[in-house]
């Protein structure tokens, strides 16, 4: 158990510390500073942690209130790339229970993984802190700064010579928030892992999860993730025609799931309200840029951004299509009983509407982006600049439910049609004494087996026998000597 624990945490943090370092080392963050603090700042985010820029800035027109920043945004890219590997050990080591595993273990081990997890996050806390040297006078006489150009040309235009001194900026990350919210995001990752997971056994009295919650949420996820990948390869596009590719894969490699997980539920409908100003304001895609810049409290809808490009109807198709490929894939997981194929779909619908309804306001919830920073943080410089994104979460609950009842009817009806409904439902789906039969099945083949469930037997029927004849060619039939 231990074991388990120590390797799914090391894996977990691996895999975010480097995403994290590659990512930052592409968007030449470490010309500003030193990369360790920084990759160790940027893992503390990603779990839910907070960064909070401060420094002596006043030689450049700033002071008090002015000279703070506050970043509330989490790098969903480090994160997943985390949760994966953390998520999917954990569920390794539940394999070899019995097929109803005991709650008093499943709950040692996930705490093991969660105290491990806790104790080493506060020692990247600890590390992620460091201070930025700005050089005034380089910047007034006309040199660059280590963070870039953007915020040369700012001071220079705006400032003068108040500027000719030697100043630094620096970030730190809030140890006592970033435990809390390491705390909630490892318990996160191991409930929806349990949650998506088709094939790990679960305490007695959760094996209804099996049947009504796992094959809608494993589809969902497996689509959310999927988008991700198609987000990434997108990237990979866009940076082979641009002349900072690596800017463009950095910025992927930390930040794709933020961008696809927002597109989805802001191609649903959901209503998005935005503002961008100063520097931040580039960053956005475009149309989005175009929409918020200089404007506060912008409503962003699929509308309003047809209407300065019309390509972005697009997003409603991407999504529409995503959603109805989960519900064909729910209802390709959910086992058929005797049933009517309307009482199939309906219950298709049903479950994958209260997955969606639960998994859209996550989305928005994790995808919210609040920026206020008037320092250089991480090598981009953001003086005077601000950048806040934020969906409705009631109305992500509403359409979640309702995309979600719609794309499961449709999906089961076309698995249907084509014989794929109940066919790759999993043997803890089918229940005790069911094997991966067909589809409609009662019994299934019982000479198929799965580890941790043990069938019953059906009575033994010898198999006919086929061996050639007397005159029959037979090759393994001893030849007898030729004569002489």
């Amino acid at each position: 158990m231990l074991l388990s624990a120590i390797a799914a945490v090391s894996w977990g943090f691996l895999a975010m510390a480097g995403t994290a370092a590659l990512g930052l080392h592409l968007l030449g963050a470490d010309t500003a500073g030193s990369l360790g603090p920084m990759t160790a700042a940027v893992v503390a985010m990603a779990v839910g942690g907070r960064v909070s820029p401060s420094g002596d800035v006043s030689v450049f027109g700033l002071s008090g209130a002015g000279a703070q920043a506050a970043i509330d945004i989490v790098p969903l890219g480090v994160g997943l790339v985390g949760a994966l590997p953390l998520g999917w050990i954990f569920l390794r080591s539940l394999r070899g229970a019995a097929p109803e595993i005991a709650g008093g273990e499943l709950a040692a081990r996930a705490g093991a993984v969660v105290v491990l997890f806790v104790a080493l996050l506060g020692g990247l806390a600890w590390a992620g802190q460091d201070t930025i040297a700005i050089d005034g006078a380089s910047i007034a006489g006309g040199g660059g700064t280590s963070g870039g150009g953007g915020l040369l040309d700012q001071l220079q235009n705006g400032l003068g010579d108040a500027i000719g001194t030697k100043s630094s900026v620096g970030f730190h990350v809030d140890t006592a928030r970033s435990l809390l919210g390491g705390l909630g995001w490892v318990l996160g990752v191991l409930l929806i892992a349990l949650l998506v997971s088709r094939r790990t056994p679960l305490p007695r009295g959760l094996g209804a999860l099996h049947r009504v919650v796992r094959p809608a949420a494993s589809a969902l996820c497996g689509v959310l993730l999927l988008a991700v990948g198609a987000g990434f390869a997108a990237a990979g596009y866009a940076a082979l025609t641009d002349d900072h590719p690596g800017r463009i894969m950095g910025a992927a490699l930390l930040g794709a799931p933020n961008g696809v997980w927002l597109a989805v539920p802001l191609g649903l409908f959901v209503r998005w309200t935005g503002t961008a100003t100063g520097e931040l304001a580039q960053a956005l895609p475009d149309p989005l840029n175009r929409l918020l810049s200089g404007k506060a409290g912008q409503p962003i809808t699929p509308g309003r951004l047809a209407e300065l490009d019309h390509r972005a109807w697009l997003l409603t198709v991407a999504a529409v299509v995503m959603m109805l490929a989960a519900g064909v894939l729910a209802a390709a997981r959910t086992p058929r009983r005797a049933e009517s194929g309307a009482g199939y779909a309906g219950r298709c619908a049903l479950r994958l509407g209260v997955v969606t309804a639960a998994a859209f306001p996550l989305l928005v919830w994790l995808t919210g982006v609040s920026v206020d920073a008037n320092l250089s943080v991480f090598g981009f410089n953001a003086v005077g600049a601000g950048l806040a994104l934020h969906g409705s979460l009631p109305l992500a609950l509403l359409l979640g439910a309702g995309w979600g009842v719609a794309a499961g009817g449709v999906g089961a009806l076309l698995a249907m049609a084509t014989g794929a409904a109940g066919r790759r439902a999993a043997p803890y789906a089918r229940g005790p004494g069911r094997g991966p039969g067909p589809a409609g099945a009662v019994g299934g083949d019982s000479s198929r087996t799965y580890p941790g469930i043990a069938y019953q037997p059906g009575p033994y029927i010898p198999s006919p026998v086929h061996r050639p004849g007397e005159d029959e060619p037979n090759p393994y039939k001893e030849q007898p000597p030729a004569p002489g």
